[in-house]
């Protein structure tokens, strides 16, 4: 009998899994497919700190005040990051050259100014720039670009190395990792929890829910309610290798894109453009979005016109309307912890699963961030 048992063996599952045993902890991770298979190894690898344009300006400051302590723990979690590699033993290809947010005329300028007046209340570091400056700073973008707001310590690392690194690293220290192992079902019994699956029955004081987009459902095995936790198909692309042409984390005003380049030289493309759903819950790429997202990307680079698309995925990415995280304890169901953090999950990924297995110990978790706003039932 494991000490805790967690579920999910994405960078949530397997993270939480490596603090807790580097804690001293006994755990065991079930994963009802493969490691890193879902959202932890489907997203494009963005490292972000920057409040979402998109959610800014539909939903408005009202949202943005409730949104903006989560800054403090990207902030804090890319920093982490920084550290992996030394941790962890191993390159994740972190690339931490700043995001850039652009904006094609006055109006959304406007926006982004207003933005970044929460942005800096909470800390994070951000120039805004207007065309001069963005000129020097980024020769690739199209004319019409009028100016924009750079963040430093912004980027991107790769998400098919990370989760799978924390697990090497857990099952070094005695993890137990159950791949291909479906929950069924979770009762409460003296001492703990018993957590049915199609392999048998495992037992242990604690369970640390990191399903992700399942999170709802493994939740609900309890009678624990978490209906604003959704899944979201959408989709990015990638081309084929060029010469360095953009180092930076790349976000776009007008519509849907972020565009980066990694260390090979490949171009990945994205924005969270909507998949289509399809057989047996599995996503499909959207050629309508395709053409759209590929359109952006061209308008606001225009040497990518050139160069081709090799590769286009849909993946499911987890999610929530007012974008909060769930991280801690569930009331009225002592020792059963949930490690969700909606749309950012790769980012925040090291300092959520570190402050989730300081909880399920008792502990304080190490950050200087007042974590009451990510309480479960806040």
């Amino acid at each position: 009998m494991s000490d805790v048992i967690v579920i999910g063996g994405g960078l949530a599952g397997c993270a939480t899994a490596f603090y807790l045993a580097a804690d001293g902890v006994a755990v065991t991770l079930l994963e009802r497919s493969d490691l890193n298979t879902f959202a932890s190894g489907s997203n494009a690898g963005s490292l972000h700190a920057q409040i979402p344009h998109d959610p800014f300006v539909t939903k408005g400051e009202a949202w943005a005040r409730v949104f903006s302590p989560t800054i403090g723990l990207l902030s804090r979690s890319i920093a982490m990051w920084r550290e992996l590699p030394a941790v962890l033993g191993t390159d994740l290809e972190i690339g931490l050259k700043g995001g850039l947010l652009v904006a094609p005329d006055e109006r959304q300028m406007r926006d982004i100014e207003r933005k970044v007046v929460f942005e800096r209340a909470e800390g994070l570091n951000v120039e805004l720039l207007d065309r001069p400056a963005l000129r020097r700073l980024a020769p690739y973008l199209a004319d019409h670009i009028v100016g924009g707001a750079f963040c430093p310590d912004e980027g991107k690392a790769n998400p098919f190395l990370i989760a799978p690194a924390f697990a090497a690293a857990a099952r070094r220290l005695g993890v137990e990792i159950r791949r291909h192992t479906d929950v069924r079902g979770i009762e409460r019994e003296r001492g703990g929890f018993a957590v049915t699956t199609d392999k048998g029955v495992f037992r242990a004081g604690r369970v640390v829910n990191a399903a992700g987009a399942e999170a709802g459902r493994i939740a609900s095995m309890l009678g624990i309610d978490l209906a604003d936790v959704q899944g979201f198909p959408i989709q990015a692309s990638a081309t084929e290798q060029v010469g360095p042409l953009v180092p930076h984390l790349l976000y776009y005003t007008g519509e849907k894109l972020t565009l980066k380049q990694n260390g090979v030289g490949t171009l990945l493309i994205g924005g969270g453009w909507p998949a289509r759903p399809g057989r047996h819950g599995v996503p499909i790429a959207d050629p309508v979005s395709l053409a759209r997202n590929l359109a952006v990307a061209v308008s606001v680079v225009p040497a990518l016109a050139g160069v081709r698309v090799v590769r286009t995925w849909a993946a499911i990415v987890n999610g929530t309307d007012d974008w909060k995280p769930i991280l801690g304890e569930m009331p009225g169901a002592p020792g059963f912890f949930v490690n969700f953090f909606p749309w950012m999950g790769f980012t925040a990924g090291p300092i959520a699963a570190r402050i989730v297995a300081s909880m399920v110990q008792g502990r304080t978790p190490p950050v200087d961030v007042d974590l009451t706003p990510f309480l479960p039932g806040h």
